[in-house]
């Protein structure tokens, strides 16, 4: 939605104001359930490692509710809300495909649907929409490729990932709907994949599910939630990433030209620093404890349900040189946009080298890329849990 003119736009996600840094405090919920939020780096740290914190115990009888409208993180069965060794062996079914080692091999076919993509971008009239153009199809190429869905189309995704993730643009009935759609289309895909087995994601998962007795059910959901997840960051971190590039972070466009290896340190810097939301409870960062912890010289009782606040810990002070980010100076503690510990996000270095290779060769293809908005004309996609714009117009 884009702001009327008797209301102020929306700052882009760069500039946004969010919780400082400081030891766990309560909060609340939308659904009125309290929280402790936790927003300093080794605190946040500590609460995703610590399985005294966990998933699993948000779902238990007694759990207080965590949202208004649930969503596909809300699945029981899913695996972002198991932990323990039924976590690892759901994990252990997909894990092997998304290594560093695994992810490298991708990147010569990611390397050719962002050449793609910037040849098509190439021919447009201008001003050039480069989220509908680039940004957003990106991702969805890329996830589709990996899980062999080429031949399905990609605004249906979008659609499903619109209301699997759904931040309130949508009513609980139409999430309910799109999810059961979207159930329907994984398990048809786990069927046909069962029976004729390609190499695909989708293919391992089946056959990796089988031999270790992953239930149905839970390769179903399993199967949604990597369509999405496999997306909807990179296409929301991208998106904003380009906003900060041709607005504020102008003075670092050669610099992403020049290799591949300074591309992915000033995509970490993004990752850090330009938030995905704008300071809302993300639903995967909820943790509930199982007992009595001390957290930051705080005590969190027993049965508290507790949220971490990565984009603020990115930018803890005392971790991270304060102020504007030097995009090509290394971090000098590993980046947590992508979560720590046992529910680190499996998509993590697929989604650094769709940034890396993007931001590059975007840079290098287009050297006089310049921005035919402003901060004050941007539309944003609302109502999701993430924040992105809804088309960037761009000259060159």
């Amino acid at each position: 939605m884009s702001a009327d003119s008797t209301s102020r736009p929306l700052p882009p996600m760069h500039r946004i104001s969010l919780p400082e840094p400081g030891p766990p405090r309560l909060g609340t919920l939308a659904t009125g359930t309290p929280v402790w939020l936790v927003t300093r780096y080794a605190e946040v740290r500590q609460v995703l490692m610590d399985p005294r914190f966990n998933r699993s115990s948000l779902y238990a009888a007694d759990a207080p509710p965590l949202l208004v409208v649930p969503n596909l993180l809300d699945a029981p069965d899913g695996l972002l809300n198991q932990d323990g060794a039924a976590h690892q062996a759901l994990r252990g079914t997909v894990q092997r495909a998304f290594t560093p080692r695994a992810i490298a091999r991708r990147r010569p076919w990611v390397a050719s649907v962002v050449e793609a993509l910037l040849d098509d971008l190439a021919e447009q009239d201008r001003p050039a929409d480069i989220v509908e153009g680039f940004t957003r199809p990106l991702p969805v190429a890329v996830i589709c490729r990996l899980m062999g869905l080429e031949h399905v189309d990609g605004e249906r995704i979008r659609h499903w990932a619109d209301h699997a993730l759904s931040g309130g643009a949508h009513t609980a009935e139409e999430v309910a709907l799109a999810m059961r759609e979207f159930g329907r289309f994984a398990g048809e895909l786990v069927a046909t994949r069962r029976t004729s087995p390609g190499d695909d994601l989708v293919s391992g998962l089946v056959a990796a599910g089988d031999e270790f007795g992953i239930d149905e059910r839970r390769l179903v959901t399993l199967v949604c939630g990597l369509v999405v997840a496999g997306h909807e960051t990179t296409m929301t971190a991208l998106g904003n990433a380009v906003v900060h590039l041709l607005t504020d972070g102008q003075a670092a466009w050669p610099g992403l030209a020049k290799d591949t290896a300074a591309a992915a340190t000033a995509a970490e810097q993004l990752l850090r620093t330009v938030p995905l939301s704008e300071g809302r409870v993300l639903p995967g960062l909820i943790r509930r404890a199982v007992e009595d912890t001390e957290v930051g010289g705080v005590l969190i009782p027993a049965g508290s349900v507790v949220a971490v606040q990565t984009n603020s810990a990115g930018r803890d002070p005392d971790v991270f040189p304060p102020g504007e980010p030097d995009l090509f100076a290394p971090l000098p503690s590993p980046g947590i946009a992508f979560g720590a510990g046992p529910h680190h996000c499996l998509g993590a270095w697929l989604a650094r080298l769709e940034l890396e290779l993007a931001l590059h060769r975007l840079a290098a293809r287009f050297p006089r890329l310049r921005a035919e908005f402003t901060p004050e004309t941007i539309e944003w996609r609302e109502g999701q849990m993430t924040r992105s714009p809804l088309r960037l117009p761009v000259s060159w």
